[in-house]
């Protein structure tokens, strides 16, 4: 039985780099980069006004005050998306806008309300340092600089800056394709009358959207009976479409759990099928040719940990992302957690915006009230308690 560090290792070495694909920078958000990216113009382009008021030269104002006032002669003025043919002279303002070009002469902006104009004339009323005011070319960011770097999650902020800079398009690593399958002849779809001993099949719909946030693309396939024909034809099937199978069920070592056998029968290899973890002991990895399998158990709560835990950091090394591990958050306990077993028990907590971690409630594995609730985990090792009031790291999942 393998620790969640080794698993995890042995599925990063396993997994071949995604290959890349070009994307307007509009339509890459939330996309990994494959390539660095550099500007295309300096930020800002150009000395620019970061108020409206006038554009002078510090030298004539720099001793203006209320009780003595500089008097400057008004000679025109620049609107944003404009600029001024001419060059200020000593004496003489020009009134300007936020965004405007800086006109050539000009070293400072006075604001608007530290000034009062009367006709051509603008009387100024505060004294302006050189560059005051002044946003500088290139201050932010060079032409040439780089502005991003492999492995980065395309965020919104990410977005403006890249279109700020000039850049149209961009590399991004292609997102994975993910079938979903679940085993059980218990299951049954969410539209069908439930016949006694069956249960309405709910894990697909919640990997689904797991898979999504980790910035693959998932396809819910058919629910699948529990024989090994009826598994291995569902395998086939999603291996020959996708780059990976994610099959909720039929892990275990039960007389109906055939997601193992129908695998090699596809001539599939068999990493390992056993993680020291609680909830999601029974967890299969390994490939058939380029296809990956990544079987999770069938309690939902298990599958949810598992996928946490081992397929989305998975996901996102395959996509070349830097930033693989939850969110983690400092946090109180607000009661004691107690792991009585052999085995790492990573427990559902809600956290409250206090800091607070309480348990989201009975932590068996099928228990989807206290999944449903719950917004971190805490890993709790074998044989501890960790007590009320200490201070704890907890895995956040609201994401």
């Amino acid at each position: 039985m393998l620790s969640l560090e080794d698993a995890l290792s042995r599925i990063h070495a396993a997994l071949d780099p995604l290959p890349s694909e070009a994307l307007p920078v509009a339509a890459s958000a939330g996309r990994i980069l494959s390539a660095p990216l550099h500007a295309k113009v300096d930020l800002p382009a150009f000395d620019n006004s970061a108020m409206d008021g006038y554009a002078v030269r510090s030298a004539d104002v720099a001793t203006a005050s209320t009780g003595q006032p500089a008097q400057l002669r008004v000679i025109g003025e620049v609107p944003a998306g404009r600029a001024f043919s001419g060059e200020l002279c000593e004496g003489q303002g020009i009134r300007i806008f936020t965004g405007s070009p800086l006109p050539h002469g000009a070293d400072a902006v006075v604001m608007q309300e530290d000034t009062r104009r009367d006709g051509d004339t603008v009387t100024i009323l505060e004294p302006a340092r050189p560059f005051e005011h002044v946003r500088l070319r290139g201050e932010d960011v060079r032409c040439g600089q780089q502005i991003g770097e492999p492995g980065t999650v395309v965020s919104p902020g990410m977005l403006n800056l890249f279109a700020a800079a000039g850049v149209a398009e961009l590399s991004v690593s292609r997102r994975p394709r993910v079938a979903l399958l679940a085993t059980g002849d218990e299951l049954c779809e969410a539209n069908a009358s439930l016949a006694p001993g069956q249960i309405f099949e709910s894990n697909r719909g919640m990997l689904a959207e797991l898979v999504r946030r980790a910035g693959g693309d998932a396809e819910i396939m058919p629910l699948v009976a529990d024989t090994l024909e009826a598994t291995r034809d569902a395998l086939g099937k999603a291996f020959k479409e996708f780059d990976a199978v994610i099959t909720s069920g039929g892990v275990s070592v039960g007389d109906h759990d055939h997601v193992k056998g129908a695998f090699e029968s596809l001539g599939g290899s068999l990493d390992f099928w056993k993680v020291a973890i609680k909830p999601g002991k029974p967890f299969v990895f390994g490939r058939v040719n380029n296809g990956y399998l990544f079987g999770l158990p069938g309690n939902p709560v298990s599958a949810f940990v598992t996928f946490l835990l081992l397929v989305r950091p998975a996901l996102l090394h395959w996509q070349g992302a830097r930033d693989r591990s939850l969110p983690i958050q400092s946090v109180t306990l607000g009661e004691s957690l107690a792991n009585r077993g052999d085995r790492r028990h990573f427990m559902r907590v809600r956290v409250g915006d206090d800091g607070v971690a309480r348990s989201a409630g009975v932590q068996g594995s099928h228990m989807l009230h206290s999944l449903a609730v719950a917004n971190a985990l805490v890993d709790v090792p074998p044989g501890a308690e960790l007590a009320a009031g200490s201070r704890t790291a907890a895995l956040r999942f609201d994401f």
